[in-house]
């Protein structure tokens, strides 16, 4: 059962980032993130630290581990129900790289701002 809405993150101009980095990843590796995205909407912040971590200022991941790929999306919550994907990237280093972090926060702030106008 959903508890939460997920929902992609979309720029000004329509452009939709994480879409477009969910659909550049092989079938196998895509439908992994999809079902883990499926987890994020029934539990939210309830997730397991398996599943989630937080990040920075508002920002968390949402860890996907298929053989010895390694997909993270970012996201925050919106309102008591809404969780928002703003980008998703493959990890090839221990730590997150900060452009991913510093994009999110971007995406994040450029929410808030059309969301109060």
């Amino acid at each position: 059962m959903k508890n939460f809405d997920v929902i992609l993150y979309a720029r000004k101009d329509g452009s939709v980032p994480v879409k477009d980095f969910i659909m550049s990843l092989s079938g196998k590796i895509q439908a992994k993130v999809l079902m883990e995205i499926d987890l994020l909407e029934e539990y939210g912040n309830e997730l397991d630290g398996k599943y989630t971590k937080y990040i920075t200022k508002g920002i968390y991941e949402l860890r996907v581990r298929i053989s010895s790929n390694r997909v993270r999306i970012l996201f925050f919550f919106y309102s008591d129900k809404k969780i928002i994907l703003t980008n998703g990237f493959i990890k090839k280093t221990q730590k997150t790289p900060i452009r991913e972090i510093e994009t999110a926060l971007k995406y994040r702030e450029d929410f808030f701002n059309r969301e109060e106008n």
